[in-house]
């Protein structure tokens, strides 16, 4: 009986190796070199607000005002105006306050099949293309291809990344900015402040199925295990870079879809760029683009790519990187 049991152990234990030695060779050979940078014709323009077309900035100039919100945008008609209100409301006062305080709205439409740029132009039209401009994709690229889009058109020392849905009360950028400065003095002017929705977990738990609070934490173990340490929430979408650790990362970033955030961590934390983790007021908005059960397996599986492809020498990183 124990030769039998001895046999099946070592068995199980081969056919374990094997398996992770095709799933490293299936990632070795199917990883794509870095998502190719070059931008469409017509995503190297923005429209003013006389509906002309001027040149979009690089992320390589030098920066000429103190902020940039990115705002990734998907069908987002109906979404995207309560943000903005709400986001350009907080920046006209905090303007208004602090002369000296310069801003810029970048809205990304990745590719919509609705009004959404429509909509987002009417608030250039309102403020201005030097305080709001669009953005729009030829094709989707995912939520991780049309931050990294505004991120390289930026102009700002720092930028945010807020989502269009506006579950994140963006007053609380105060806070991320007290993270990102008590994160100095920035080995090379980088840093990074998370906001975080780790503090509502309990709460959240109240409300969910067993079975999405097993697909968090099976994705939280999967994420802590395979990419980063010691950060709760890699997911939220309220995020505060340096212009300077915003192109390190996004220059360096394969991953294009939901999973995108965890490579960006990971890559932070390989060139050392001190992260904070701060908690943020968040509210669950109706309308999630997130297919629960498929789109946890799609972040399960590029979680294991990331990690294996690094792991094999697939993806490497690189210290620069140019946008083309």
């Amino acid at each position: 009986m124990v030769p039998l049991l001895l046999q099946l152990a070592v068995l199980g234990g081969a056919l374990a190796a094997a398996a992770l030695i095709l799933i490293s060779f299936v990632a070795f050979i199917t990883a794509t070199e870095m998502p190719h940078l070059h931008r469409h014709e017509e995503e190297k323009f923005f429209l003013n607000a006389r509906g002309q077309r001027e040149a979009l900035p690089s992320i390589q100039d030098s920066p000429t005002k103190q902020l940039s919100v990115v705002v990734p945008s998907y069908n987002e008609e109906k979404r995207l105006p309560v943000m903005m209100d709400e986001a350009l409301g907080y920046l006209e006062d905090r303007q208004k306050q602090d002369p000296a305080f310069t801003y810029e709205v970048i809205v990304v439409d990745d590719g919509s099949k609705d009004q959404t740029s429509k909509v987002a132009f009417k608030y250039c039209q309102k403020y201005g293309s030097d305080k709001v401009r669009v953005i729009t994709l030829v094709k989707n690229r995912g939520k991780g291809g049309a931050i990294r889009m505004g991120v390289f058109s930026s102009r700002g020392k720092k930028i945010l990344m807020a989502d269009a849905d506006g579950a994140t009360k963006f007053p609380d950028i105060e806070k991320l900015e007290k993270g990102l400065n008590d994160l100095q003095p920035w080995p090379d002017q980088m840093a990074i402040a998370c906001g975080s929705r780790a503090h509502l977990e309990k709460e959240s738990i109240a409300q969910r199925s067993y079975f999405r609070t097993l697909l968090m934490y099976g994705f939280h173990f999967l994420v802590w295990f395979l990419c980063v340490k010691g950060i709760r929430d890699t997911q939220c979408g309220f995020k505060l870079l340096t212009r300077e650790a915003a192109s390190r990362t996004f220059s360096s970033l394969h991953i294009e879809r939901w999973a995108f955030d965890v490579e960006l961590l990971y890559i932070a934390q390989f060139f050392k760029i001190p992260i904070a983790e701060i908690a943020v007021n968040w509210t669950e908005i109706e309308g999630s683009k997130l297919v629960p059960f498929w789109s946890w397996l799609q972040m399960g599986k590029d979680l294991l790519f990331i990690r294996l492809r690094y792991l094999t020498g697939a993806w490497r990183l690189e210290q620069t990187r140019k946008m083309n």
